[in-house]
């Protein structure tokens, strides 16, 4: 009912709503795009589109007059006559006089210097003037590309059947638009609640879109703005430490208030620096429209071009507040020749600037979805859209949502899967995917010969896995459910080896989730496996370097995870371990093969006949709780979408017991704990943390594989992002304790601030990296690394390396390397 009454509330609104629509040109007669159109003394206000056509709701033709604004050209006002409820007025806008007082322009004498320091100094004040609001809000997305090739370095694009018919020969075409029409409740600095009214996605009936205001905000009184990198304000506090400017003229607006039109120039080009123009008004120093551009390389993303962005502001002389009401970001971006574009319209009206808000307003919910968001008809968005549809757009909804009854229908999609899924007597060894689109379900085989698969160690020599696995979806309750085996068999121990697991989610709300697996497997002594596949496998056939310590594990275990309040994840498991040691079995490589391996004895890698432990079964159980302080979420009639507040840091606590051993001595208990937090410096970096720590009870006889092992790095090639949860020269198993740890990691990342301003080294594009690893355990000096290194290294777009150089100390021993990250082996393995 409630529901109901919303929408008879709309209708009835909409209804009484009068539309001024048309074109607005240049005098040459060349449409404008993005004018930002209002009526005089409200909030109520929209944009024209890249035609130049806009559509204007008002409650009552004739009784005011319309504002027609646009950066370079004069503001017009027109009132228009009260004939009927819908009026078509075509406008064309005359350029604007910019006029620039005859002043002596030195370093020490700029008019634009001092403009912005008075707008530095009055930035608080007009920012708090809109620093809590109501408004109506309306976002437009569309993501496009041009020339996509049908193979990229020789393996077929795969965009899907329903995705690649949205493109032409050439390639081009509209791969993502979507609308989203909502209400909005804001308070500085970073309290958002926004209900979603109506959401569109072109050719996707759900149409959940992610076009929201929590996306868009962009607020240039605050000193960074937040793009991949903090991007530096014009009026920063700091903004002439990175910029110079330039009063290019001035001009008086339709409220006789005088705008300056300044040049921003970036003082160096690597920083994270805007350029372009803004304008300021004169007396309050307020903002009154933004047309920056960024690039993509100053964002540390080489992927993306340019990114523009613009803002425009109306004056309400009632309130005497300068308010947004429109934004347009849009971006080029390209790879191996590929072109992307994108452009998103946001218009904001109908504000209210309440003086408070009610005690509940905001909470961990920021966007949230009426009920039939996504089902509104035509007729609703025709009316109720602001920005109208150009021609390519309109043909864009017009054909995928006419081609989305077929693509949907158990016809269409049974052509396509048997297209798809025809057997090829090869399969049997390169592998096979079958797919039931209608029914939601997918088998895959991986083949006998899954090369991706293959890798080399010296207990199985080389070795190399299949399986066959089953997915069964349910999209609209948020169900699944996986079943699969993999088979591993190694060709020096001539053994056979398979595992299988089975997983089901039961919503995406809590996202509740049981599982269970079982089966044999080498497992390394340290669970959280340190050196992958790859990186052993190159390890040691080039350098007869044996690091990987393997032992055979059958196992059998059931566990159980779900959110049980926002922000706290708990998971549980119990298991069925025998463990049993294994020796090396071969002695092969390509290189040095008169050198020994060492030993699988990570106790005693010169020790080749006594195991590390014997053999021995025991069950084992654990809970974990993971906490996301401050956790944000979206709320979406198909489930719940979790966002980490950055502000925030994680805390994980564990406990984990072993029991029902064959033996009393395995058995044992162990808490522990850790903290993730990213300290945020502005545009001076992150400060990322690792903090751990843990105990043993009763663990004096355990085996080795329980004790708790630190993730090491003997081979001098790091495969992650970050080394928050590594110690760079640390021996796998030099550290490892069966008491109390204290583990310790600090990495800050500059962000280019110091490399940015180094000349020659700024060509580079590159950022720095500070760290900090320490461990403490009983009975043993403390270890301590310190690393300094670039990151965001490369070729061109491609920054996939990194280079640090690292120090490590523990006893009187000193060590020093070079660690070589290459972040792609981590995807790869």
């Amino acid at each position: 009912m409630r529901n109901f009454t919303l929408l008879a509330f709309l209708i009835f609104s909409i209804s009484n709503f009068a539309q001024i629509k048309g074109t607005i040109t240049d005098e040459k007669g060349n449409p404008l795009p993005f004018v930002s159109i209002f009526e005089e003394g409200t909030y109520r206000g929209t944009t024209s589109n890249e035609q130049g056509q806009y559509q204007l709701q008002v409650k009552e033709i004739g009784k005011n007059r319309i504002v027609f604004q646009y950066l370079g050209f004069k503001t017009q006002k027109i009132t228009v006559s009260p004939d009927s409820k819908n009026v078509t007025l075509d406008v064309k806008l005359v350029e604007e006089s910019f006029a620039l007082n005859e002043v002596v322009i030195d370093p020490k004498n700029n008019p634009a210097n001092a403009i912005i320091k008075s707008a530095i100094v009055n930035k608080k004040e007009n920012s708090d003037k809109t620093g809590r609001f109501t408004a109506d809000f309306y976002s437009k997305g569309m993501f496009k590309v041009k020339d996509l090739p049908k193979k990229i370095l020789g393996q077929k694009v795969d965009l899907g059947a329903d995705m690649a018919s949205n493109l032409d020969s050439t390639g081009s075409g509209i791969l993502y638009l979507s609308e989203t029409v909502s209400k909005i409740a804001f308070e500085k600095p970073a309290k958002l609640k926004e209900k979603i009214i109506a959401s569109k996605i072109s050719g996707n009936n759900r149409g959940y879109s992610y076009n929201t205001a929590a996306l868009s905000t962009y607020d240039f009184y605050d000193n960074t703005l937040d793009f991949d990198v903090k991007m530096i304000s014009p009026i920063a506090d700091n903004a002439f430490n990175y910029y110079k400017y330039k009063l290019e003229g001035s001009f008086y607006d339709d409220n006789n208030k005088q705008i300056y039109k300044i040049k921003i120039i970036p003082k160096r080009d690597k920083e994270p620096v805007f350029e372009g123009y803004i304008y300021i008004v004169d007396d309050s120093f307020a903002i009154y429209a933004i047309d920056l551009d960024l690039k993509g390389y100053r964002m540390k993303n080489e992927f993306t071009e340019t990114m523009s962005l613009t803002q425009s502001f109306s004056y309400n002389a009632k309130n005497k507040i300068w308010s947004k009401n429109a934004q347009t970001l849009s971006f080029t971006a390209g790879l191996f020749g590929i072109k992307f574009s994108g452009n998103f319209n946001y218009v904001y009206s109908n504000y209210e600037f309440p003086a408070s808000f009610e005690k509940k307003t905001f909470g961990n919910e920021i966007v949230s979805f009426e009920a039939n968001a996504n089902k509104k008809d035509n007729a609703f968005w025709n009316e109720i859209r602001p920005i109208p549809l150009t021609i390519e757009e309109s043909n864009d909804y017009t054909k995928k949502d006419s081609l989305l009854v077929i693509r949907k229908s158990k016809k269409y999609t049974d052509s396509i899967d048997a297209k798809n899924n025809k057997f090829k007597v090869w399969d049997i060894l390169m592998g096979y995917d079958y797919k039931n689109t209608f029914k939601q379900y997918s088998f895959n085989y991986q083949g006998l010969l899954n090369i991706a698969s293959l890798s080399f160690n010296t207990v199985q020599g080389f070795n190399l896995d299949s399986g066959f696995s089953f997915k069964k979806e349910n999209e609209e309750k948020g169900k699944s459910t996986s079943i699969g085996t993999t088979f591993n068999y190694g060709f020096s121990d001539e053994r056979f080896r398979a595992t299988g697991y089975f997983s089901h989610k039961f919503n995406n709300i809590n996202y509740a989730t049981i599982g269970a697996s079982g089966g044999t497997k080498v497992a390394q002594f340290n669970s959280s496996e340190p050196i992958t596949k790859l990186v052993n496998s190159v390890s040691s056939l080039f350098f007869k370097d044996n690091y990987m310590k393997l032992y055979n594990l059958e196992y059998a275990q059931v566990n159980y995870s779900q959110d049980v309040s926002n922000g706290v994840n708990l998971f549980a498991k119990v298991a069925y371990e025998q463990r049993k040691p294994l020796f090396n079995t071969t002695d092969y490589s390509f290189f040095k093969r008169d050198d020994l391996y060492s030993s699988n004895n990570p106790l005693d890698p010169n020790d080749f006949t006594i195991a590390p432990f014997e053999q021995h079964h025991l069950f084992k159980t654990g809970i974990n709780a993971r906490i996301n302080f401050g956790n944000k979420y979206i709320s979406r009639p198909d489930g719940r979408y979790n966002f980490k507040d950055d502000r925030y840091p994680t805390l994980t606590l564990g406990f984990e017991k072993a029991f029902a051993a064959s033996e009393k001595k395995y058995e044992f208990e162990r808490i522990g704990a850790s903290l993730q937090y990213d300290l945020n410096l502005n545009n001076k970096g992150t400060l990322g943390m690792n903090f751990r720590a843990g105990k043993f009870f009763n663990a004096e006889n355990i085996a080795f594989i329980d004790y708790r092992h630190f993730n090491g790095n003997q081979t001098h090639v790091g495969t992650t992002g970050r080394y928050l949860n590594v110690f760079n020269l640390m021996p796998y198993y030099a550290n490892s304790t069966n008491d109390s740890y204290l583990e310790m990691h600090l990495e800050h990342n500059d962000n280019g601030y110091v490399m940015n301003k180094i000349p020659l080294l700024n060509l580079l594009k590159s950022t720095m990296n500070i760290g900090f690893h320490s461990l403490a355990i009983p009975d043993r000096k403390p270890y301590t690394e310190y690393t300094i290194g670039l990151d965001n290294l490369g070729f061109g777009k491609f920054k996939l390396f990194r280079v640090d150089y690292v120090h490590s100390y523990q006893g009187g021993v000193q060590q020093n390397g070079v660690v070589f990250g290459l972040k792609i082996l981590n995807a790869l393995d």
